[in-house]
């Protein structure tokens, strides 16, 4: 299985939508970010775990699930890019590979050396793009077919309920 950490409050002073937001009401942006890999992992299969730094989320370390996206928010004094180090440490092994979405090139650099591939937030914003229109082909593909019974039914059966359907017994 791949999995996929994202620095939160990166991809946030990365996209337009977000960065909108952001002035706003960074809990909107927050909000909308865990939505929208929300989709992105539903459709990918992939594991998507969003770290969030404590300076803008006050208190101790915080881990919640939206959506089925994993939500960590660090404990003070602890940044993103350490977190998601000790979450690439952890996680990355011959079955798993880590993907790290971050446009901060240290952190780049640092995970680099622990084996994980590193995804920038323009890169990961295309990919979000792409699903979302693949997403849309499929709805309009299936919105197309025609609605088929899950049960087989005899040709008789079938012809007997259309009658009580519409109301000729």
């Amino acid at each position: 299985m791949d999995v996929l950490l994202v620095d939160g409050y990166n991809m946030i002073g990365a996209w337009d939508e977000l960065i909108e937001l952001k002035e706003k009401d960074i809990g909107q942006a927050r909000d909308r970010l865990v939505e929208i890999m929300a989709e992105y992992q539903a459709f990918s299969g992939d594991r998507v775990i969003i770290v969030f730094d404590a300076y803008e989320v006050k208190g101790t370390m915080k881990k919640t699930k939206a959506f089925k996206v994993e939500v960590i928010y660090t404990k003070e004094k602890e940044t993103a890019d350490e977190r998601i180090e000790k979450l690439v440490k952890k996680l990355k092994n011959v079955e798993t590979q880590v993907y790290v979405a971050t446009s901060d090139y240290a952190e780049q650099r640092t995970i680099f050396g622990q084996g994980a591939l590193r995804v920038s937030a323009r890169e990961l914003l295309i990919e979000v793009r792409n699903v979302e229109r693949k997403i849309k082909e499929n709805i309009e593909v299936r919105s197309q077919e025609p609605a088929r019974s899950k049960i087989v039914l005899d040709e008789k059966i079938l012809d007997q309920f259309e009658k009580w359907r519409r109301g000729d017994m």
